[in-house]
């Protein structure tokens, strides 16, 4: 059997199951509401502990720091989903858990109704700190607070699409070009030139004919490459705010009409109903 003072020194330990696997971190303790006596357990499991098993103490061993249950890891996290906010186990909802487990809830009646009798004795003695709202479990109350737990997921944000088409424009530019024109040129009769000038008739009819030239403009297209374009991406690191209410408690003492309230950052610590 487990003892309380153990119980709480494994909270925020790893639990392992009968098939040697680790099933998660241990959670709250949960303690009978007659004997005080630690009887459940919860397991955080699931993505950043998101889900929360409960587990039962009955048969569950310790070995040094590492606690030990006899279910397999899919049997615990597949029990029937309790949600207590108020740290407390009903009967009904032990009764659910004691059938899943295959756990007598007969077994477990008994023996507090027998420690029933015993706490009645302690506290008619006087004990200190004797609890007001419900049988005494010891000289001490654990105070809770709700903590955020943040992460990422990604998503898709958007796409960026990469395209080219054509588009025609006018393109003007200038360019040389030349041409042939014809003139006249006139030479006087010297002696040099007397002899060619006396060649033929004295008088006749004569044609003298030259072909002139001109450059055209002509135009032609070839297609080259100027550049290459691709799409890259990069990632852009920038802070957001995340914001959530937490719950927390406090405690206040109350003494000769003076209240003195205060803050404490502990592990929750549960009861169970008594049945």
């Amino acid at each position: 059997m487990i003892e309380q003072e153990q119980a709480y020194a494994l909270q925020g330990n790893t639990l392992y199951s009968s098939d040697d696997a680790k099933v998660g971190t241990i959670g709250q303790v949960y303690l009978d509401d007659v004997t005080g006596r630690p009887e459940w357990l919860t397991v955080r499991t699931g993505f950043f502990g998101t889900n929360e098993s409960f587990v039962p103490l009955q048969d569950a061993t310790l070995e040094g720091d590492v606690i030990r249950v006899p279910y397999t890891n899919d049997h615990i996290k597949n029990a029937p989903n309790v949600d207590v906010e108020d740290g407390h186990l009903s009967p009904e909802e032990e009764q659910q858990l004691y059938t899943y487990y295959g756990v007598s809830y007969d077994a477990g009646y008994q023996e507090q109704a027998v420690a029933t009798d015993t706490t009645t004795t302690t506290q008619t003695t006087g004990t200190v700190g004797h609890d007001t709202s419900g049988p005494t479990t010891d000289d001490a109350m654990t105070l809770s607070e709700e903590q955020l737990r943040v992460g990422t997921q990604q998503r898709e944000a958007g796409r960026a699409r990469l395209r080219k088409y054509v588009v025609t424009e006018n393109v003007q530019t200038t360019v040389p070009v030349t041409r042939e024109e014809v003139r006249i040129e006139r030479e006087p009769i010297t002696d040099a030139n007397v002899g060619a000038a006396m060649d033929g008739p004295d008088i006749s009819e004569e044609e003298h004919e030259v072909v002139l030239y001109e450059e055209t403009p002509v135009v032609s297209k070839e297609t080259r490459p100027v550049e290459r374009v691709r799409l890259s991406k990069e990632q852009v690191t920038e802070e957001q705010v995340v914001s959530d209410s937490v719950r927390r408690e406090q405690v206040e003492t109350s003494t000769d009409g003076t209240t003195t309230t205060g803050t404490t950052d502990t592990t929750t610590t549960g009861t169970t109903g008594t049945t």
